[in-house]
This record gives C-alpha cells, sequence and structure tokens, in this order.
C-alpha cells in the first residue's frame, strides 16, 4: 500500500479536500439521476457505492477525527446502506500508512531520539494503519512490542474536523437546533482523550488490572519509559482479529466461550469499574491460540456517572417497562422526554422508546441469551427500517436523551453485534461472580 509523506493539518486544506468530495459526490447523483430517466427502476446500490468510495477515500487521507466518524458509523449496521458499512469498515484495518521518514520524524519529536535508537529491531513498515494511529512491529531486550504513532495534527484538528462533518452527522441522525450541541461535544471530548496516549496507559494498566478476574481474557502490558503523549508501547500479542475468526467456520463451543468471556468483560466494567471500553470493533480485539480472547486497544474509555448509571439500567428491568409510571419517570431521567415536548411528542416518543427498550434490553429477562437468534435481530432490523422511513419522527426534534447515551449505546450496540457474529450463547449473570 502507498504511504503518506504528510497529511492536511491546517484547516483550509483539510476543509478543501472535503468540499471537492462534494463535487464528486453532486457529480455521482448527476449521473444516476441521469441514468434513471432511461431506466426508472434502477436502484441507489450503484450511487451508493460511487458516494462511499469518495468519502471513504477524501477521509482515508485526512485521517484522524474524520475518518474516526467513518468508522463509528461502520458500527451501525441497520443504519446505513451496505455499501457505506463495507467501505467505512475498511478504517478500522486498511488505510495508507505514514511513510518512513515521517515516523522517524515523530519518534525524534516526542521521544528525543529515532526509533533505531530506541528499540534492538523497529520495523519500518506498519502492520496496522486506522484512524488516528498506526502500529509498528519492535523488538526490545529479545521481549517483541507493538509501538502505536498517533497521526501528526490529529489532535489539533479534532474541532474543525468535527465542524466539517456535523451536517453529514445532523441529516443522518435527524439533530436539530442547540440540543444536537451536547452530543457534538461529547464526542469531541472523547476523541481528545483519544488523541492523550499518556491517559490511554493510564486508564489501560487500571483496567487491564482490574480485568485480570475474567477467565479466557488476556491483556498486554503497557511500557511508560517507551511511550508520550503520541507514542505508546505495549506487548505484542500474538492472535487473529475477531473479524478473521467469524468470518471462518468456528465451533459452537469456540463462539460461547469468547462470547461469554466478551460478555464478562463488559458487565464487569460496566457494573463493577463504572467505566467502559466504549469501542467494541472487532479491530480491537485478537483470539488466541489458545482460544482466548484478547482486548488490545483502550483508548476510548466511558466514564458512567451514577446520575446516568441508576436511571438506565433500572430501565433494563422489564418490571419498570411495563410500570407506566416509574417508565415515564425514568423517561425525564434521561432526558428522553423534556418538560417543553407537545402532547403529540410525549405520545410518539413514549410508544418508541417502549418498543425500543424492550427489545435491546430483552438480553437481561433471560438467564441465557442466544446472539445467534436470527428472529432477535430480525426484529432489531425491522425497527430500524420501520423508524427511518417514519415521515413522523423527521418532523420532530431527534436529539433525544442524555449524552451519555451516545457512547453507551454506541458499546451495547457494538457488543452486541459482535456476541451475534460469534452466534454465542451468554450466560447473562454469570459476570455477578466476579464483583467485588
Amino acid at each position: 500500500m502507498k504511504t503518506l509523506d504528510s497529511i492536511p493539518t491546517g484547516k483550509i486544506e483539510r476543509a478543501g479536500k472535503l468540499v471537492k468530495t462534494g463535487v464528486k459526490i453532486g457529480g455521482n447523483y448527476v449521473k444516476y439521476y441521469g441514468k434513471k430517466l432511461v431506466n426508472p427502476d434502477i436502484s441507489k446500490e450503484e450511487l451508493n457505492q460511487d458516494n462511499a468510495d469518495d468519502i471513504y477515500d477524501s477521509l482515508k487521507s485526512l485521517k484522524g477525527s474524520a475518518l474516526k466518524v467513518a468508522q463509528m458509523l461502520s458500527m451501525e449496521k441497520n443504519l446505513l446502506p451496505s455499501a457505506y458499512v463495507e467501505k467505512f469498515s475498511l478504517s478500522q484495518f486498511s488505510v495508507p500508512p505514514l511513510s518512513a521518514p515521517l515516523v522517524r520524524r515523530t519518534f525524534k519529536r516526542y521521544l528525543s531520539k529515532y526509533p533505531e535508537e530506541i528499540f534492538d529491531v523497529f520495523e519500518k513498515d506498519s502492520i496496522n494503519a486506522a484512524s488516528i494511529g498506526q502500529v509498528h512491529k519492535a523488538q526490545k531486550n529479545g521481549k517483541e512490542l507493538a509501538v502505536k504513532i498517533q497521526y501528526p495534527g490529529v489532535a489539533e484538528s479534532i474541532s474543525s474536523d468535527l465542524a466539517l462533518v456535523k451536517p453529514l452527522a445532523t441529516r443522518m441522525f435527524n439533530l436539530k437546533g442547540k440540543d444536537s450541541e451536547k452530543y457534538f461535544k461529547e464526542v469531541e471530548n472523547k476523541l481528545i482523550e483519544e488523541t492523550n496516549y499518556i491517559l490511554e496507559l493510564k486508564q489501560s494498566e487500571e483496567i487491564t488490572e482490574a480485568c485480570a478476574i475474567i477467565p479466557n481474557m488476556e491483556f498486554p502490558r503497557y511500557y511508560k519509559n517507551l511511550s508520550s503523549e503520541r507514542i505508546l508501547t505495549m506487548d505484542w500479542m500474538k492472535g487473529k482479529h475477531l473479524g478473521e475468526l467469524t468470518r471462518t467456520s468456528f465451533s459452537q463451543e469456540l463462539g460461547n466461550k469468547l462470547g461469554q468471556a466478551l460478555w464478562d468483560f463488559y458487565m464487569f466494567q460496566i457494573h463493577n469499574l463504572r467505566k467502559v471500553h466504549a469501542d467494541p470493533h472487532p479491530g480491537n480485539f485478537l483470539v488466541s491460540s489458545n482460544d482466548t480472547l484478547i482486548a488490545i486497544d483502550f483508548g476510548c474509555i466511558k466514564e458512567i456517572p451514577d446520575e446516568f448509571y441508576v436511571p438506565y439500567f433500572e430501565l433494563a428491568q422489564e418490571n419498570n417497562i411495563n410500570n407506566d409510571a416509574v417508565f415515564m419517570e425514568k423517561l425525564y431521567e434521561l432526558e428522553i422526554l423534556t418538560p417543553t415536548d407537545s402532547q403529540e411528542e410525549l405520545i410518539f416518543f413514549k410508544a418508541l422508546f417502549k418498543e425500543m427498550l424492550t427489545l435491546f434490553t430483552s438480553p437481561f429477562h433471560h438467564e441465557t441469551f442466544d446472539f445467534g437468534d436470527t428472529t432477535f435481530w430480525d426484529r432489531i432490523a425491522d425497527l430500524s427500517e420501520r423508524y427511518s422511513k417514519d415521515e413522523q419522527i423527521r418532523k420532530m426534534n431527534g436529539s433525544r436523551g442524555s449524552k451519555h447515551f451516545l457512547y453507551m449505546n454506541r458499546t451495547f450496540f457494538g457488543l452486541y453485534n459482535l456476541l451475534h457474529d460469534l452466534k454465542a450463547q451468554v450466560k447473562v449473570n454469570q459476570f455477578k461472580k466476579y464483583l467485588g
């Protein structure tokens, strides 16, 4: 793959890149409507594919926050056309890496030495290049290491990048007015944290130490003396990406084993630590030769305050969903309903969230839950399809719920998708034996 000798870092330069992309997308629509005049039955598949290609090609050269948003969207399998999901999911694994000279300059700036002066062996070609950084393999004192290097300018361009992608996200998620700002601010703050590798090292050590109690989970060790705010060094972990495994044939026993480890890992963090690894995509997990699950990236950690945790999980209880007074009280506590809502909005969103919560919390209502059950996923797909086409919801303010929903819903939806890919049958309450 071709390497990059530089990345656009200036606001004008990055905006210019996206403007050119907008022109291409406009051309794609002209081409599509021209073909539709000749053939009225033509589908939007080719248009979606062309747009996905052009948007992704633009974002992968920019890297940073814009590409990270694409990665987040790739997890929303029931929200976007498949062409976007498939293309944007490449941001988890396959984007152009930095060139060797640019890598050396980054080391000199942040560790005051070139990589060959620090490590006994340092592979100049990256093993994995993603949205915020890329990973190189190295050796020191006989130990194999993974060295994550952040792309230049990523941290400094977060605010301007989000301003550029905000119009797309606003349309896609039906966000309106000032209410949407809390969500963009939440994303901005989380991305700023993700670019702070000193914070990531600290969070990684805290969470991996606490979660060592979970069976069939493994974690790398981290090396403070070989890390800085833009460089992070950890053990090199050997294994196959979880996404690679789930695309092959594997036994139900293995799916259950890995799925149980994944479920217990997440439930332990949420209920015991009140913070959680909020980036559950396949690129952040490996499967070892011993069939254990390895978590390798703790850049995105979501803290869960009590004022959100308590009502959130009270609504995971079936009896509270079915108790009208309690249900309404929790909807207001979680900012799903507001005092300024009209009667029409109250009726509509109460019914919508009752249906959604009944479905999405259903795993908690069983001793064992089968995430491979197609009925569960067909219901999710049907719900997404119906409400994506609902004209009434488009007329209302889609900015609903506490800002904490953003990363908590992302966590659960990503977790559910991974468990579905594993076809895992999970013992829902097993994690409780590990709680302090």
